[in-house]
């Protein structure tokens, strides 16, 4: 939560505590709703960590990957998402100062590593498909966790280091109801070139690679049968339409969630925009950690076997980590 372009010698004219206008069945509704999207990011993103924990078959190094962004995305369903949908819900930050700290500094932290996680997933995919031998021999799993800690170290690091030299903490306006981190225009372009644009960057750019390859490898396998004198290219038509299906929904859903926030923070027209509207524009930063489960996880049949095992408690059986799910 940052804004800019505001006046920073008396930033709380700008917000204040409004009272509920909203009737009583629609605030009911509200919560549920809300209740709702937190029980779906954190049971959605709790089954991923389960399953890739809990299966040896699993312990691969793109599954690393996967792990660490469920584990952003649930800490933000757990802690994050709660907080936000009642300041939203209630238009009052009703915690004390101490917890608007912590508060901030975790969605902070969890947010970008989940976004750095996405794109470390779209290296990873490349580096994979472009050189698979190299890829086999030079990534382990022991070296795919290193890297995950150095993601979850590097965002850590930034964010504190941001907040400090900005001196954000001295500035934390804790308006009566509200709860704001008040980051210059400098640092907000800062902000959105590391935590936006270099990983939108990677994402947009690896995935038309990993489209492009995938394209290759399907014409060759088409090739390949009508030299032979088969028609089977169901194949390689499928592994086309994957290709395809999985970039477009990954730029456009990243996109979606994130290219709202950024542009109103850089911009600084938070006032223009209003606080309500822009409180909705960072939920749907955070519905981001509620869809990647579905796209990251659903579209690989070894999950929706994963879930099966684990809500008929069959991983309770001895030996279940064993269990062939691939």
């Amino acid at each position: 939560m940052n804004f800019t372009g505001i006046n920073q010698t008396d930033p709380c004219l700008y917000f204040h505590c409004p009272e509920r206008s909203v009737s009583t069945a629609v605030y009911v509704i509200l919560y549920i709703f809300a209740s709702a999207v937190v029980l779906l990011t954190v049971c959605g993103n709790l089954l991923v960590i389960i399953s890739v924990c809990h299966f040896k078959q699993l312990h691969t190094p793109t599954n690393m990957l996967i792990l660490s962004l469920a584990m952003s995305d649930f800490l933000i369903g757990l802690v994050v998402f709660p907080i936000v949908f009642i300041s939203v819900i209630e238009s009052c930050w009703i915690f004390s100062r101490v917890f608007c700290i912590c508060f901030l500094l975790t969605a902070y932290i969890v947010t970008g590593t989940s976004i750095f996680d996405i794109a470390l997933i779209a290296v990873d995919r490349y580096f994979s498909l472009s050189n698979p031998f190299l890829y086999t021999r030079a990534v382990s799993v022991s070296i795919m966790c290193f890297v995950v800690l150095f993601n979850w170290l590097i965002i850590c690091s930034y964010t504190l280091g941001v907040h400090y030299f900005n001196r954000n903490f001295e500035r934390l306006v804790m308006c009566p109801g509200r709860c704001f981190l008040f980051i210059d225009e400098v640092w907000s372009l800062v902000d959105l070139l590391f935590i936006f644009v270099f990983p939108l960057s990677i994402i947009i750019t690896l995935y038309i690679q990993v489209f492009v390859i995938a394209k290759k490898h399907a014409t060759a396998i088409r090739d390949l049968n009508i030299q032979t004198g088969t028609s089977k290219n169901e194949f390689s038509m499928k592994s086309e339409r994957k290709a395809a299906k999985v970039l477009g929904i990954v730029v456009s859903v990243f996109l979606v969630c994130l290219l709202p926030y950024f542009m109103c923070s850089l911009s600084g027209r938070v006032i223009e925009v209003g606080v309500g509207l822009f409180q909705i524009i960072l939920v749907l930063v955070y519905l981001n950690s509620t869809i990647n489960p579905i796209i990251y996880a659903l579209f690989y049949p070894w999950f929706r076997r994963c879930v099966k095992l684990v809500l008929t408690l069959q991983i309770l059986k001895t030996h279940s980590s064993l269990i062939k799910v691939l």
